[in-house]
């Protein structure tokens, strides 16, 4: 079995001598530290990035680099730290300058956390980066979203199942047990019906002025004191195991496929 090169544990000289060997492919986790409910620890995102890039990594041999904890949320419950969307975007374009002029050729941003504006400003900053840069043109860019790559994941969010619920309560089960508290607290029952039925409506939205041109103030919504979506008691390792499979599997076939196109 290949071994990760896991980056923030290698010295100047392995790391050269990687390069210097032919390893071009590196994954790089992205992260969250966010509120996840009172039985999740604030850094799930960064577990379900890592966990699934390291297995990928040690599957491949290829580099894992250290994981991003600090972006965007939008969550405002105690422990969650935000950046800013377009901090997070110029955070990602600075770390894949500095990986492209090592020379790699094959980078991979693997989301661990799903909000949308958190997705948006990592998928432009691969693409602004390529757009300014055009003497790296020759190099492979991909963000990859674990749970578009698991019918496991597709089955929860169609049961109205999201953040802290049972899909990634079972990654964190079957990746960290320890970190699962025992007890499962939800909202009031008329805001989990809420947050299941839109994983957006976390966010309430306000206008003093009632025109489509109008940017709406926006805030999380008071009601929500725990911030789970989803039903986190069904959770089983079992399942984690399952999405770990499945996610693992599709970040196995685009390393593949980057890597015979080159690099």
């Amino acid at each position: 079995m290949s071994k990760a090169l896991v980056w923030e544990y290698m010295t100047v000289q392995e790391v050269r001598e990687a390069l210097e060997g032919g390893m071009r492919t590196v994954l790089v986790p992205l992260g969250v530290t966010e509120q996840h409910g009172y039985h999740l620890p604030l850094r799930t995102d960064c577990y379900n990035a890592e966990e699934i890039s390291r297995r990928a990594a040690e599957a491949t041999g290829c580099f894992l680099a250290p994981t991003l904890a600090y972006t965007y949320s939008g969550g405002e419950l105690p422990g969650t730290i935000n950046v800013s969307p377009h901090v997070v975007t110029q955070i990602v374009v600075e770390i894949l300058n500095s990986l492209c002029l090592q020379g790699l050729q094959n980078i991979v941003l693997v989301l661990g956390h799903g909000g949308s504006e958190n997705d948006r400003a990592t998928q432009e900053a691969a693409e602004i980066f390529l757009r300014n840069n055009p003497q790296f043109h020759d190099r492979n860019i991909a963000v990859y979203r674990f749970w578009l790559n698991s019918p496991t994941c597709e089955r929860a969010f169609k049961e109205g199942d999201f953040h802290s619920g049972w899909f990634e309560t079972s990654m964190l089960l079957y990746w960290v047990p320890d970190q699962v508290r025992d007890e499962f607290v939800l909202d009031e029952p008329e805001v989990v019906q809420m947050m299941r039925e839109d994983q957006d409506a976390y966010q309430l939205k306000r206008k003093n002025v009632e025109h489509d041109l109008v940017v709406p103030a926006v805030r999380q919504h008071p009601d929500i004191k725990v911030g789970v979506m989803g039903e986190p008691e069904k959770a089983t390792a079992e399942i984690g195991r399952q999405i770990t499979e499945e996610a693992v599997g599709g970040l196995l076939g685009l390393i593949s496929k980057m890597r015979s196109a080159g690099g």
